[in-house]
């Protein structure tokens, strides 16, 4: 079964929504390596439409030039990209298609697909929030910049069930960027103070 796989830029209120304005100043080598190396173990790309627009109106033009990120840019091109949107966006960039169906009904023919390349989400909250309640997304790797922008959409919206996952890692970069990696776990038990309260450090009175 092949696994899906989300990565995200996150502020530290989980703000997702335009990150090109508040992403770049933390941008290095670090980063660089991490985006760069979750599309290279993916032959296929699921996008909320906003992300695809976005991408086929920079990508496709960067590869054409053949500058020092085409190699990168060659990758998205040549990958699978599959769309949800309920509208009827442009397809021109090469490989994409669009949903037909229910969002959970493609992905889970996705993951039931032969192959062992991963289906990578790039941003696309839109996609990535309704994946987890539905035990679909496998892995979700949260580039948290140390920020805390104020407003804009959030990953998970208030109102939504919990959702419990597991830390697979954490890598800390220069600029102060966590880079979390999670995968999907079940529910804590219930716990309260008095669970609590076995771990806290005893302060005997002295007599």
């Amino acid at each position: 079964m092949r696994k899906i796989a989300a990565q995200l830029f996150i502020a530290l209120d989980g703000v997702v929504e335009a990150p090109d304005q508040w992403h770049f100043p933390y941008f290095n080598e670090e980063m660089g390596a991490a985006v760069d190396a979750t599309p290279g173990s993916a032959d296929t790309l699921l996008l909320g439409r906003r992300t695809y627009e976005g991408f086929a109106a920079a990508w496709p033009g960067r590869e054409e030039a053949g500058g020092e990120d085409a190699p990168f840019t060659k990758v998205l091109g040549d990958a699978r990209k599959i769309i949800a949107s309920r509208g009827r966006p442009d397809l021109s960039w090469r490989n994409s298609e669009r949903i037909t169906g229910s969002l959970a009904e493609a992905v889970t023919a996705l993951k039931g697909e032969p192959g062992a390349g991963r289906v990578w989400i790039s941003g696309s909250a839109s996609v990535v929030r309704h994946l987890p309640a539905a035990g679909l997304l496998d892995e979700l790797n949260l580039l948290v910049h140390p920020i805390a922008v104020g407003k804009g959409l959030r990953l998970f919206p208030e109102g939504e069930p919990t959702v419990p996952l597991e830390p697979l890692s954490c890598t800390p970069f220069r600029t102060g960027v966590l880079d979390l990696v999670h995968a999907p776990a079940a529910a804590p038990a219930p716990a309260g103070y008095t669970e609590a309260r076995a771990h806290l450090p005893r302060h005997d009175t002295p007599q």
